[in-house]
């Protein structure tokens, strides 16, 4: 791609696919848990936060298929001025710790003790091992995570307590949020977090008795990052299939549907490999294809009329990707929404605290590479973006972002503007000053008036009313 700006009589000349350059809604504590004294990675206490607000990334459908898209008080010695008032060491000690929390210590100490030998288990391949520190009215729950785990090729696995347990109400028993941290098919990737809440029955050996799935939750300061929701592999039995770039998994149901998927969901991570925005691609992308009970379950479910895929936050550089039900009705559409997909995956930072407000930069992005450099006329939302273009838009990028309940044709009006507005900025400047403009605002959370200057060389305003006249053009 040049410097030059594009020839304003072909609008619908084709992009440059971006070459390799310098990853991509919606894991926090859920609201029943004991609060957290600690941050769960020192590097997230610092993160500022825009508000608790859970993110997906969605992808539209065209009206014509039916397919969419988280100063202690250190004891001061005491030195004495005057040898008639200096302290014994016994009187200068800290107070006796309360017996409530010395009894809590210990039985955190024997829970981590079966989480350890669970883990180990698990790793084995071992089931009758992973079950034995549960009682039997969990061996259900567990053997159903066990096989998910085990078809998503789990390389690590380790669970620790999140805080302190606490008394359940009858005796001997407690209540602990446990924080596992697990890998796929890679074992020294860099391991997602998950928060569940558990209920055990003390003894020399404490026992399972209650295993909650986790919950949608907000983010909680720089403390606790924000949770997706209920995964796959904690509700669904699962069937999977691995290849050298991403991961597939679904229901047994759509089991045949695998070798299908794993191909062209490898066909889309090498596309979407050359949007780096800041790191590393994800040493897989990870993909779930959903049947229609299974769409309403994952994640929290509660999906907008208009959406047929999305890519959720799961932490540890890891987004999540979901397709519909409706996805395999139409496979080149399937793999447009792969790729799509999948550059959320691998341009969207660790964290979800993005303003709405650059909406149409982040589904731009991704836009533009679902459409994988066909013409503009050969776009498959054109039409629906023609309509909204000459109706009531304000020639504005910032407020995009469609309502839940907004139509299907409305979405792809939207999604449509926007893969205009960053296939404009990407033939006149090229796909580095472009990542480079996605990583200020979405990674960095600048605002574009602030680096439109600094990356582009040209205001903010300005720019963006030159995106406008190319977006009027370009829809005729």
């Amino acid at each position: 791609m040049s410097d030059a700006d594009p020839q304003a009589g072909d609008p619908s000349s084709a992009p440059v696919t971006p070459s390799a350059a310098p990853v991509a809604p919606e894991l926090p504590v859920a609201p029943e848990l004991p609060a957290v004294p600690e941050p769960l990675d020192a590097a997230e206490a610092t993160v500022p936060v825009a508000g608790p607000k859970r993110r997906r990334v969605w992808r539209w459908a065209l009206p014509v298929v039916v397919v969419l898209l988280l100063a202690g008080a250190v004891p001061v010695a005491l030195v004495a001025t005057g040898a008639a008032d200096a302290e014994t060491p016994a009187e200068a000690a800290a107070p006796t710790e309360n017996p409530t929390t010395v009894a809590a210590r210990q039985v955190s100490e024997r829970i981590t003790a079966q989480l350890d030998r669970q883990a180990t288990a698990l790793l084995a391949g071992d089931r009758a091992g992973f079950l034995a520190i549960a009682d039997r009215k969990v061996h259900s729950e567990l053997r159903r995570r066990f096989a998910g785990l085990q078809e998503l090729r789990v390389t690590r696995w380790e669970g620790r307590p999140n805080g302190l347990p606490t008394p359940a109400g009858s005796p001997g028993e407690w209540r602990l949020s446990v924080e596992f941290h697990y890998c796929f098919v890679v074992p020294d990737c860099r391991p997602s977090p998950l928060l569940v809440n558990t209920r055990w029955r003390d003894g020399a050996e404490p026992r399972l008795i209650e295993l909650a799935k986790s919950t949608a939750t907000p983010q909680v300061g720089g403390r606790v990052r924000a949770q997706a929701g209920t995964l796959p592999w904690e509700v669904s039995k699962l069937a999977a299939a691995v290849g050298k770039r991403t991961i597939v998994g679904t229901t047994p149901a759509y089991r045949d549907r695998l070798p299908e998927l794993l191909r062209r969901a490898e066909a889309a991570a090498r596309v979407a490999d050359e949007y780096v925005v800041d790191g590393a691609v994800p040493d897989r992308y990870r993909i779930f294809y959903a049947g229609p009970k299974e769409w309403q379950r994952w994640y929290g479910g509660d999906q907008p009329e208009w959406g047929a895929g999305y890519a959720v936050n799961v932490g540890g550089g890891h987004y999540d990707v979901v397709l519909g039900p409706d996805s395999f009705n139409n496979r080149a559409y399937l793999d447009v929404m792969l790729r799509h997909e999948l550059v959320h995956a691998v341009s969207l930072p660790d964290n979800s605290y993005w303003d709405d407000s650059v909406w149409w930069l982040i589904e731009g992005l991704a836009e533009h590479a679902g459409a994988d450099g066909v013409p503009v006329a050969r776009y498959d939302g054109l039409i629906p973006t023609r309509k909204l273009v000459k109706g009531d838009w304000n020639g504005k990028l910032d407020s995009l972002i469609p309502a839940e309940d907004a139509s299907a044709e409305e979405a792809t009006g939207s999604y449509g503007i926007s893969y205009l507005a960053v296939r404009y900025l990407l033939d006149r400047f090229g796909e580095r000053k472009v990542l480079a403009f996605v990583k200020a605002v979405v990674h960095d959370l600048r605002v574009p008036r602030q680096v439109s200057e600094e990356v582009f060389g040209k205001p903010w305003g300005k720019l963006q009313g030159d995106c406008a006249k190319y977006i009027r053009r370009a829809v005729g």
